[in-house]
């Protein structure tokens, strides 16, 4: 076959993928509900022991996949300012503690009941703490809750869980590196200060670093946001902190007229990329393997449903939030999604079955959450 022959094989079966996203994502806004799920079975008909496993295009998918969520943390970033987040953990630092506590504690115990290492109960914890920022905010707009008076409290707690994930990811990073106790010590010391100090330069000097981004030219913007978010991303990984934590910080440190135009400008771009990285999580679980994990996927599922909607209730209450407020904010956390697949990707080298648990859990918490979301009124 010859190198031209050869990459319009390439671009063939790239060009069905793309387009198979597409039609997987109007399903899912017709139905209306994330199209996350749609994404993942995609890849898993597709992958390993799927129906047509891919070949030609799988490291690209694979490159895609990365950059996916480096510009779905990167747009996180930007929804926050740092005034934003200062009145974020002011207003529910409380519910912070509750959610951590609630949501956190049912991974970990099941990873124990599973009898698997203690560092990838760890993991699973954090699969079923961090709720899914990207279609909780979906969900909200769509349902034209922005101005509800328990959305600041659901928004606080999603700004809480992800800086939450600054320190995590890095400890688990480390930790998945081996290593004696005083490098580990070191290395864990060492990305706590580059996420501090990367954060505090973010909210104190967030105006000038914007002023560098700016100028006149669409494309110069998109350029040096992407470049600039390659960079901090590579140089994150470098100090052992996660590559989608620097991605953050980068949009966390933009505001203004900066930050609206990176949004319009990137947002295809992470629609995209994003959409690649879902379906190549998707395409290295072995769907044979995902059956199996689906019940306990469903308990676990029941549990932390229930315990989501707890800590909207119990944390609206602290804040004289209405009950019927308290539900709907609970109901409105109850989404996984991006940042559990990213703590799974991280995990299944130790646990070979964190990766299909990880995968039938956020299938049914990102069908299940905007479900729950829309029959709370």
């Amino acid at each position: 076959m010859t190198a031209a022959h050869g990459a319009s094989f390439l671009f063939i079966e790239l060009g069905l993928v793309v387009a198979g996203l597409a039609i997987l994502a109007r399903l899912g806004s017709r139905w209306g509900f994330s199209a996350i799920p749609l994404y993942l079975l995609a890849g898993l008909a597709f992958g390993n022991g799927g129906l047509a496993p891919l070949k030609l295009s799988e490291s690209f998918v694979r490159i895609g996949a990365e950059i996916g969520v480096l510009l779905l943390l990167f747009m996180l970033g930007l929804e926050y300012t740092g005034d934003e987040l200062k009145k974020s953990l002011r207003l529910g630092i409380g519910a912070g503690v509750i959610d951590f506590v609630l949501n956190f504690t049912p991974g970990v115990a099941a990873g124990l009941a599973f009898r698997w290492q203690p560092l990838a109960a760890v993991l699973l914890g954090g699969i079923t703490y961090i709720s899914s920022s990207g279609v909780i905010a979906k969900v909200l707009t769509e349902l034209q809750r922005m101005d509800k008076p328990e959305t600041p409290l659901v928004l606080s707690v999603l700004v809480q869980e992800d800086l939450a994930m600054a320190v995590y990811l890095p400890l688990v990073a480390v930790l998945l590196s081996g290593g004696g106790t005083a490098r580990i010590a070191l290395s864990v010391c060492v990305a706590i200060a580059v996420v501090s100090v990367a954060l505090l330069a973010a909210l104190r000097w967030g105006p000038q670093i914007s002023r560098l981004f700016a100028h006149e030219s669409d494309e110069i913007i998109l350029l040096t946001t992407i470049g600039a978010v390659l960079l901090v991303a590579g140089v994150a990984q470098q100090f052992q902190v996660s590559a989608a934590i620097g991605a953050f910080l980068v949009g966390i440190a933009l505001s203004g007229s900066v930050a609206e135009r990176s949004q319009r400008l990137v947002s295809p771009l992470r629609d995209l990329f994003a959409a690649l990285f879902f379906f190549f999580f998707g395409l290295e679980i072995d769907p044979a393997a995902l059956l199996p994990s689906l019940p306990f996927a469903l308990g676990l599922g029941v549990i932390t449903t229930f315990t989501k909607v707890l800590t909207g209730y119990l944390a609206g209450r602290s804040l004289g939030i209405d009950p019927r407020g308290r539900i709907r904010a609970g109901a409105a956390l109850v989404a996984r999604g991006e940042f559990s697949i990213v703590i799974a990707g991280l995990g299944v080298a130790i646990e070979p079955r964190l990766g299909p648990l990880s995968a039938a859990y956020v299938l049914l918490m990102a069908i299940a959450g905007p479900v729950l979301a829309r029959v709370t009124k």
